[in-house]
């Protein structure tokens, strides 16, 4: 691609080679020579002049030409591409600043060294406009499949011909050991399509959850057209998988639609996916439903969710814990990943025993502390109530209810807990206030005593150290650590304290401090409220 000014009819026939062989625009490629024209132009007569090259798109004549602009007289610096108003008038009528005066220079005649820098910088201007042009071809295509052919591998990576261009499918992109040959045919999903220094734009994957779910909609029409929905994926590459759908159409069912004729449409994906098994799951609206389908083929018992912690309990049968687990624990995991939620299992005889468990410490606690029969204390366990606080405070009407209770034994058994909780609140404050809790924090409202002497213990003791807290560390949360969930026990998690309750005190501290404004809490709380009322 050695450039010449003897023949100039050779940067044209260039350009149009270079551009139907990249499939760029010709004028990118030229533009590209005039740009390494116009640099060797200036190593010959000097950088500090403004050297600009044009070629004619019809002969292929190239035109040298400096050009000076007009510049203000403050910024006049260079005087070989600036001139001053006054300076300019020799060659324009009314010269304003900004205005350019054009001068034609001789062609410059390239020497190898000279030519060979233009080539290079051609080149590089046209590995630009290609990798432009492929970022533009692809990038609204991102989310699709796409076929190609296997052209290398490089470090475990395989470099696919995807037509116009090529693209990566990184080693952990692939299903298993899978393997390929160069020229195999290859189907993947188009996972993200970026802008990249060097190297491939496009990147490929073929264990990517929506590869699977792309899968399907090619197979089933129904989903295609919108008539069934793929709600849910999760996917254990090679191994097994879990999809959700639902029908918008109740003459259509979405699990029958998804398998096919004698499992024709899912035996197609399950081909592509190196016989992945699949497990197909209507969807449902209702949590715990739709739970008790993802975890099939076991069958389940009871759910119970805890909408603080973000978890759910499901009990089965002590012979279906194996198969609700799943391979380690494969089924468990795939099923929490297609609801967004942690599950734990538990059998039946487990959650017994554990509920067993519960019911002789609250026995045990109201005999002791209310000294009362152990009957007696079984019955208010049995009718629900779980700590001395529910006995003490509880409307009289509501211990009268429970058969054997007659006024005067609900009277003292109230008498009896108020008691205690004084007594186990003033030696909560007396323990707080000696380890040097102040008494602004004594007496924020919301906190009992109990809660001030479990702060003081965690190093909390004045309004300041409270306002500095985060949610979490009040309430208790879960944190992702190496893909496991992992509970954080918060400081006020034994005395009921939500992540919602948590942060509206913590809050009401800051505003009580002046470290926030007032209004700007009240219009975050109505920006909340507004997002509740749209979800």
């Amino acid at each position: 691609m050695a450039i010449t000014s003897a023949n100039q009819l050779e940067l044209l026939q260039t350009a149009e080679a270079v551009a139907r062989e990249k499939m760029i625009d010709p004028d990118l490629v030229i533009q590209a020579m005039e740009d390494s024209l116009a640099r060797a132009a200036k190593s010959r007569y000097g950088a500090e002049l403004d050297i600009r090259v044009k070629i004619d798109r019809k002969t292929g004549r190239a035109t040298f030409a400096r050009v000076r602009t007009v510049v203000a007289d403050d910024e006049f610096e260079n005087h070989h591409a600036h001139l001053t108003v006054k300076q300019a008038k020799s060659y324009l009528a009314d010269p304003q600043v900004g205005d350019e005066v054009t001068d034609e220079v001789p062609p410059v005649d390239l020497g190898r060294i000279a030519a060979q820098s233009a080539k290079q910088v051609i080149l590089q201007k046209v590995r630009e406009a290609e990798r432009d042009r492929q970022f533009d071809e692809f990038k609204d295509r991102k989310g699709t499949i796409i076929n190609g052919l296997v052209k290398r591998e490089e470090y475990g990576n395989i470099i696919v011909d995807i037509g116009r261009g090529e693209a990566i499918l990184r080693r952990n992109e692939k299903i298993g050991r899978e393997s390929y040959r160069p020229n195999d045919r290859i189907r993947c999903y188009i996972k993200d399509v970026r802008r990249e220094p060097r190297g491939p734009q496009v990147f490929l994957s073929r264990t990517d959850p929506q590869f699977m779910a792309e899968l399907f909609k090619m197979e089933v029409p129904e989903i295609y057209d919108n008539i069934i929905e793929i709600k849910a994926v999760a996917r254990d590459p090679g191994s097994r998988a879990k999809i959700a759908v639902i029908s918008y159409d109740n003459s259509i069912d979405p699990v029958g639609a998804c398998v096919g004729m004698r499992g024709s449409r899912v035996q197609a994906v399950v081909n592509e996916l190196q016989g992945e098994k699949i497990d197909i799951i209507p969807w449902n609206e209702d949590q715990a439903t739709f739970l008790v389908n993802a975890l099939q083929p076991a069958e389940v018992s009871k759910v119970v969710i805890d909408d603080d912690a973000g978890k759910i309990e499901v009990v089965v049968p002590d012979e279906q814990l194996s198969l609700a687990i799943g391979r380690r624990g494969q089924n468990v995991r795939l099923a929490s990943q297609l609801t967004a939620l942690d599950i734990d299992i538990v059998t039946e005889s487990d959650e017994s025993a554990r509920r067993q468990a519960e019911f002789n410490e609250r026995t045990n606690l109201f005999t002791e502390v209310l000294d009362i029969d152990e009957m007696m204390a079984q019955l208010l366990v049995s009718e629900g109530f779980t700590n001395l606080e529910e006995v003490a405070y509880v409307e009289l009407d509501e211990l009268l209810s429970i058969d054997g209770f007659d006024e005067g034994t609900a009277s003292e058994l109230q008498a009896r807990a108020r008691d205690h909780l004084e007594a186990a609140n003033i030696k909560a404050l007396e323990t707080a206030r000696g380890l040097g809790v102040e008494e602004s924090l004594i007496e924020f409202e919301g906190l009992t005593p109990q809660m001030v002497e479990a702060l003081a213990k965690d190093g909390i003791k004045t309004l300041e150290d409270f306002a500095t807290c985060a949610d979490w560390e009040l309430a208790g949360g879960w944190t992702t650590q190496d893909g496991k969930r992992v509970k954080d026990e918060g400081v006020l998690e034994s005395f009921g304290v939500s992540l919602e309750d948590a942060q509206t005190m913590v809050m009401t501290a800051r505003v009580m401090l002046g470290w926030v404004d007032p209004t700007e809490l009240e219009a975050s709380e109505e920006e909340a409220e507004e997002e509740d009322e749209e979800a």
